[in-house]
């Protein structure tokens, strides 16, 4: 069984240690602004885009006529089996 190599900054349940929150805690603030920064950029082009879509008008494309149907040909596509007297000859 494989055993994954332990890094100073877990204790042996793999949780965070003391060493570790120190280490992250100068960029704690600058990572929730940055992530919120980025939601709301994505938040933003989102409902750009809706709105966007939203004032589509479709008043002036004509819709065309339903497509002609092609002739009903009856066992068009069925295969048949081979009869056996056939591949005789």
């Amino acid at each position: 069984m494989a055993v994954i190599p332990r890094s100073s900054y877990y204790d042996k349940n793999y949780r965070q240690t003391a060493a570790l929150i120190r280490a992250r805690q100068p960029y704690l603030v600058r990572n929730i602004l940055t992530g919120s920064a980025i939601f709301a950029f994505a938040i933003g082009v989102y409902a750009f885009t809706i709105n966007a879509v939203a004032q589509d008008d479709f008043s002036d494309v004509q819709i065309p006529d339903a497509p002609a149907q092609p002739p009903h040909t009856p066992n068009a596509g069925v295969e048949k089996p081979v009869s056996s007297a056939i591949l005789k000859k």
